[in-house]
């Protein structure tokens, strides 16, 4: 009841002051704008995919002679693809016969490697999320199959989606200088980037493939 009875009106002594000193008006903080393939890779690590590009659609104009999968159709006998690995599988009864999916930003291929191209470029084949893959067209029907000859794991190509401009890297710090982290200049703003949580790092390990043996 000694509570009910302070008026309402009258502010209470430990915010009456409040009421007396002038508003000050705070700097607006400003972030630095996203690269568009930073925004892909926190994509890829929020849903596993992205609306706003596929990384394939990113990495091909530094990839020449690539043939995207929508022409296939119509392209010649031999050509080169390059994609994200969807799927690997080498079913029992294949007699060790590998088939991988890839896709870029216009669809998917289907990448047929025999054993003896398995065992010369095993690593590449068991470990790669960004597989470039140069072979003979076999078309049978609407089907049309990749088989390969020359597999080349472009992983690290990855890590350039969360690159921002050349020229916005303070050329004051070394990449190989793991004691000090390179620090990141966009617009006038510097700040140090984590390597770990860095998109262009995360990169490396996203994209991950579903695998069947």
């Amino acid at each position: 009841w000694q509570v009910r009875a302070i008026a309402g009106a009258r502010p209470l002594p430990l915010f009456g002051g409040l009421l007396e000193r002038e508003v000050v008006s705070e700097p607006t903080g400003t972030l630095p704008r996203m690269t568009l393939g930073e925004e892909v890779v926190e994509d890829y690590l929020a849903l596993r995919l992205s609306l706003r590009a596929h990384p394939m659609e990113l990495l091909r104009p530094k990839m020449p002679g690539l043939t995207a999968h929508v022409v296939l159709p119509h392209a010649g006998r031999r050509v080169t693809v390059c994609g994200l690995v969807i799927t690997r599988q080498r079913p029992g009864t294949a007699s060790g016969v590998i088939f991988l999916t890839l896709e870029d930003e216009t669809g998917v291929s289907n990448v047929v490697v025999w054993t003896r191209v398995y065992e010369a470029f095993r690593r590449a084949v068991i470990g790669g999320r960004l597989l470039r893959v140069t072979g003979q067209l076999q078309r049978e029907g609407q089907v049309i199959h990749l088989i390969a000859e020359q597999i080349e794991d472009m992983s690290p190509s990855l890590g350039q989606l969360g690159h921002v401009e050349a020229d916005r890297i303070d050329p004051t710090q070394g990449r190989a200088d793991e004691a000090r982290r390179p620090v990141i200049s966009r617009g006038g703003i510097v700040r140090e980037v984590s390597r770990k949580h860095h998109p262009r790092d995360q990169a490396k390990v996203l994209f991950p493939s579903r695998d069947f043996h």
